[in-house]
């Protein structure tokens, strides 16, 4: 009898072998079909409730795959790739997940045969260079055109990105929005310069771009109503400042023993807080904005004096207010000179739905503008968000990667004939493997076509038609049921999409197919089986 060798804890889950591979796949599967049909113009929508009972509706894969709550420890990797692609391209991120689980779907028969899953990874290895080299051929590099033939192809692009969101009706109007905000920001393309503000209410066709920084009324006390709500040429000081009464809050003890005394006191806090006023108002600024509150008796102070002032400014408006109208965020009111001040052609205060922005236009070194959003319900407007994050992330990447394909499963189906044609020109156990990766890579035209309702099987027979016979910019035509060459109906997507999307694929293809082992150790509070393992000891484990 030998005796029973314990290595792990006990309640360590363990499995291994090709069962585990088998059932990880069938893992990455399930989630591929959470976000399935959302893929494409006609693709539907995911309402997803969380634990605090808030509903999110999205189209967005990444946002779907964050909300849901994946404890598989296989299945997160696919987590992993669509937050990659949302971070790396912005758009796209369906795309990933629902590669990377085709390609796994594909050679789950050879690994049940029992192929070595090495093997299938090399396999996987060498069609995604041979994608890459494919991409980069056809890709179609876009010349530092005029400027309104580059605008042409944002736009384009951006629609692209917008045609499988909810505000698809609207993306004329947004792709315009979207490409004008990028094209004011600076070479860098920093995102945060753009700011999206929503308000609910109106319609969708209200939404605006404002050449500046916009944001809503804040907070504000008595005697706001008293300030002029707009000026040209104003001069605006930017403050970390508070400007209310403060009692001393030090636990400093003041012993007074008559009534003048303690006046003196109130008064040198009226003091300190009117000197700090009449140094703002002597900088010339008409435009005050702090971070801190501004109370009453401050307001009202910069009423009289025409001074407009709005505390309690969130930061990031300051920061972009900043960055358009140049000045400093001021820490202290002692040294408020001019050239620390920023300044703007036009300041008003405008009635947007129920809310009250102010906006700054017309700044000097304006290289930051905000989006006002308009519609209907919240949800809608948070997915619009969401849908205008992804086009603008497309716009910034295709100016600085200036090649784009063609999208509507176009350059998969390119891609799919390109892989089998080399699979037939080399022996082994790769030219099935590689097959495989190329019928993997039809997912993408056939879920289009199945999300349309349309018949999948016939367009991708046409498509293969079209393909070996060179039209290789043809595609899924999703109004007219049938096929075209999706370059000529501008159909068109930054390569750069397509690559991070093929390997990102490939590459959780790859993890996902290298693991044959889940060692899971017991949550840590569940108590363990034997007795008497807790509540001993003084402590850090050491014994009594």
């Amino acid at each position: 009898m030998q005796p029973q060798i314990v290595l792990l804890k006990e309640g360590t889950d363990t499995s291994q072998g090709k069962p585990q591979l088998i059932s990880n796949i069938n893992a990455c599967q399930s989630i591929v079909d959470a976000v399935r049909t959302t893929l494409g113009p006609r693709g539907m929508d995911k309402l997803i409730v969380n634990s605090q009972g808030k509903a999110t509706i999205s189209n967005d894969g990444a946002t779907i795959m964050k909300l849901l709550d994946i404890v598989h420890p296989a299945a997160k990797t696919l987590v992993d790739i669509a937050k990659s692609q949302d971070a790396e391209v912005g758009d796209g991120t369906t795309s990933v997940v629902l590669l990377a689980g085709e390609f796994l779907k594909q050679v789950k028969p050879f690994v049940e045969e029992g192929v070595h899953p090495r093997i299938v990874i090399k396999a996987i290895r060498k069609a995604l260079q041979l994608c890459m080299e494919k991409i980069n051929e056809m890709a179609v590099r876009i010349e530092k055109q005029s400027k309104e033939e580059q605008r042409a192809l944002l736009e384009k692009c951006a629609a692209t990105a917008m045609s499988s969101k909810l505000i698809h009706q609207q993306k004329d109007f947004f792709s315009k929005i979207v490409v004008d905000a990028v094209l004011s920001l600076d070479e860098l393309l920093p995102l945060n310069m753009i700011g999206i503000k929503k308000v609910a209410g109106g319609s969708l066709e209200e939404s605006q771009l404002v050449s500046g920084v916009a944001f809503k009324k804040t907070f504000s006390y008595a005697g706001f109503e008293m300030a002029p709500k707009s000026y040209e040429q104003c001069k605006i000081a930017l403050l970390n400042i508070e400007l209310e009464l403060k009692a001393e809050r030090d636990n400093a003890e003041i012993r007074v023993d008559n009534v003048k005394e303690y006046q003196k006191i109130v008064d040198a806090e009226w003091q300190i807080l009117y000197n700090k006023l009449a140094k703002i108002h002597e900088s010339g600024a008409n435009v005050v904005l702090s971070k801190l509150p501004i109370g009453d008796v401050a307001t009202q102070y910069f009423a009289d004096r025409n001074i407009f002032c709005a505390g309690r400014v969130p930061e990031e408006d300051l920061k972009r207010t900043m960055k358009a109208c140049g000045g400093a965020v001021m820490t202290t009111a002692n040294d408020i000179k001019s050239n620390v001040l920023g300044l703007c052609d036009r300041f008003e205060e405008r009635q947007v739905g129920g809310e009250r922005f102010n906006l700054f236009q017309g700044c000097p070194n304006a290289k930051t503008s905000t989006l006002i959003l308009r519609g209907g319900a919240e949800q809608f407007l948070e997915e619009t968000e969401r849908s205008l994050h992804d086009a603008i992330m497309i716009v910034r990447r295709t100016i600085k990667h200036d090649s784009v394909v063609a999208g509507g499963g176009a350059i998969e189906m390119e891609l799919s004939k390109v892989l089998r044609d080399y699979s037939r020109t080399i022996a082994g156990k790769e030219q099935l493997l590689i097959a495989a990766i190329a019928k993997g890579l039809e997912v993408i035209p056939r879920q289009l076509c199945d999300n349309a309702g349309f018949d999948a099987t016939n367009i991708l027979n046409k498509l293969r038609q079209k393909h070996a016979q060179g039209g290789q910019w043809f595609g899924v035509d999703i109004t007219k049921e049938d096929i075209s060459d999706n370059f000529e109906q501008c159909v068109w997507e930054p390569s750069i999409i397509k690559i991070n999307a093929l390997t990102a694929a490939a590459e959780a293809a790859c993890m996902i197919l290298s693991v044959d082992e889940t060692i899971k150790s017991p949550k840590a509070g569940e108590p363990p089986m034997a007795g008497g393992g807790m509540g001993m000891g003084r402590g850090m484990g050491r014994p009594m």
